[in-house]
């Protein structure tokens, strides 16, 4: 069996896991940068029967798994990913399976993200880089309203850092209720109410047709001219054009970003140049006892399988 090991950027798979473990009944080959597109990915990817994909980097659509014959097991880091397209797997023969995860890296990257824009921490850094000393002053979370788009496993962690802050914490999603939220220590809110009174608005919703765009230019436009907007679930949730023009004239105070509609993040993108964003690039579930829980599981995955008794099988 011939295994690819995708996206694997900072190559760490091979140092996270035991692979030993495969030894004279795999071969295996890291990719450790992006494959190209679909048309470059189908023919790197044409002779391997398994495949071990990172989340949210290089997609899995019908066409390219009909374009990969030899393909016999792919597995997915987490055990969801919207960009495999499971009917496609399912029908060409190819079992899908997950892994798990541990910590919640996510919402400590968006609380991280919070305290930075709010006291001003990567424009102080920048001023000290320069010879420079204090610029302006920051601004405390105690007493700050926390707003919630979403308050899952990520959201709910959030929202309880809000809360040992004494921050006001306040949510909405579309199934959320007044007692969902009360076990958060939250309280619910319509849509536009959440807008109009955050003075943070952190995001974490699970990417859906529902959920595409739903931050436009008019939610965007409720927001205090003070206010932050904190992304770290998916670009697409947002409209990025909008959000652009509104960070471009100032319309709100800022924005921290680790999420983007295309990824990696184009180098000339116009929102790499605003003095008022704080961007990552897609680390929300980057730590390094996260990845090494993923691999290790991904081991386990190609064992089972070789074996046939899988796990963690995705429908």
């Amino acid at each position: 069996m011939r295994i690819a090991i995708l996206d694997d950027y900072f190559d760490a798979a091979r140092h996270l896991a035991d692979w030993g473990q495969l030894a004279g009944r795999a071969d295996i080959q890291v990719f450790t940068e992006p494959l190209g597109g679909e048309e470059k990915a189908a023919k790197k990817l044409a002779d391997f029967e398994i495949i071990v994909g990172m989340r949210e980097r290089t997609p899995f659509p019908a066409t390219l798994i009909r374009r990969l014959p030899k393909l016999k097991l792919l597995i997915t880091t987490g055990m969801r990913n919207l960009s495999f397209d499971m009917e496609a797997a399912q029908s060409q023969g190819v079992m899908v399976c997950g892994t798990g995860g541990v910590g919640n890296p996510t919402s400590e990257l968006a609380v991280g993200m919070m305290i930075a824009l709010m006291r001003d921490i990567h424009g102080q850094f920048g001023s000290m880089r320069q010879g420079g000393w204090q610029t302006r002053p920051g601004y405390d979370l105690a007493g700050k309203t926390l707003g919630l788009l979403g308050l899952g496993r990520v959201g709910s962690a959030v929202a309880a850092v809000g809360n040992a802050f004494h921050m006001k914490v306040i949510a909405w999603s579309q199934n959320l209720t007044e007692q969902r939220a009360a076990e958060c220590r939250a309280r619910r809110v319509e849509k536009d109410e959440l807008f109009r009174q955050s003075d943070v608005l952190s995001i974490h919703l699970i990417l859906s047709g529902r959920t595409r765009g739903i931050v436009g230019a008019r939610e965007l436009n409720m927001m205090k001219s003070i206010a932050y907007l904190v992304n770290t679930s998916r670009g697409e949730i947002v409209d990025e054009a909008a959000l652009l023009k509104v960070l471009q004239e100032k319309r709100i105070a800022g924005a921290a970003i680790d999420v983007y509609g295309v990824e990696p993040l184009p180098a000339d993108h116009a929102i790499r140049k605003l003095d008022n964003v704080l961007l990552t690039p897609h680390i929300g579930y980057v730590s390094a006892e996260n990845l090494a829980k993923m691999y290790r599981d991904a081991v386990e995955d190609i064992i089972a399988f070789l074996d046939g008794k899988p796990v963690r099988v995705l429908k």
